[in-house]
């Protein structure tokens, strides 16, 4: 029975050790821890733990019972003080082992929860760097569109001069033809005044040939 204790609780001491330190193998314990606490294994634990709770019981309750027979007789006797010796040195080993065993439970608990943690930490990570690259994707897409719309205002502002410079030489295309036209409207007045004269000489010349004609005509006769 002790032999067995210490076995275990050496074990149990690797297995801590095992655990406490980075190595190939913790995580070849853990797996192991995993698989045990699947299934059925919960239970045979909980049973082997109760059966070594009973056991260190009944050392405790054997401690007792030597105690009292040492006060009724009021001497110790060498047997009753093995027996002490020995109750005392199993009840101490199983509870080693129980706080032992809890150590370990406790162990690959937060172990589990630091993996998860460090697992949902990347995913964050992970997620923060995607989130960023869109930002810096859309910022350099905003950039973009910031230059076109620059090189739009740019064009625009060209054109609009073009579109300046366009009108004023239709408005001095509009003046220098109101000019003509009014210039051509003079000279359609002109030449009509110039008719008007040449037919009114014509006119004066007819009367003075049909005078000299009559003037002729009468000297004749």
């Amino acid at each position: 029975m002790l032999q067995l204790m210490f076995t275990v609780i050496f074990s149990e001491m690797a297995l801590i050790l095992l655990m406490l330190f980075k190595t190939p193998l913790r995580k070849l314990v853990i797996i192991s821890l995993d698989r045990v606490k699947r299934g059925r294994g919960p239970v045979v634990v909980k049973t082997v733990a109760a059966t070594i709770a009973v056991l260190v019981s009944s050392s405790i309750y054997g401690m007792v019972k030597i105690q009292k027979r040492w006060i009724d007789d009021g001497v110790a006797n060498p047997t009753d003080q093995i027996l002490m010796a020995k109750h005392l040195l199993e009840a101490t080993l199983m509870g080693s082992s129980l706080f032992l065993a809890l150590m370990i439970d406790r162990l690959h608990h937060y172990i589990r929860e630091l993996r998860i943690r460090r697992k949902t930490m990347e995913a964050v990570k992970k997620q923060n760097q995607v989130i960023e690259d869109g930002k810096t994707g859309v910022a350099n897409e905003v950039k973009a569109k910031e230059e076109e719309m620059a090189t739009l205002r740019a064009k625009l502002k060209e054109l609009e001069s073009e579109l300046e410079t366009k009108t004023k030489d239709v408005h001095a295309a509009e003046a220098n033809a109101v000019a003509l036209r009014k210039q051509s409207e003079g000279f359609l007045l002109e030449y009509d005044r110039l008719l008007e004269e040449n037919q009114n000489l014509r006119t004066q010349l007819q009367t003075m040939d049909r005078t000299i004609s009559r003037s002729g005509s009468k000297k004749n006769s």
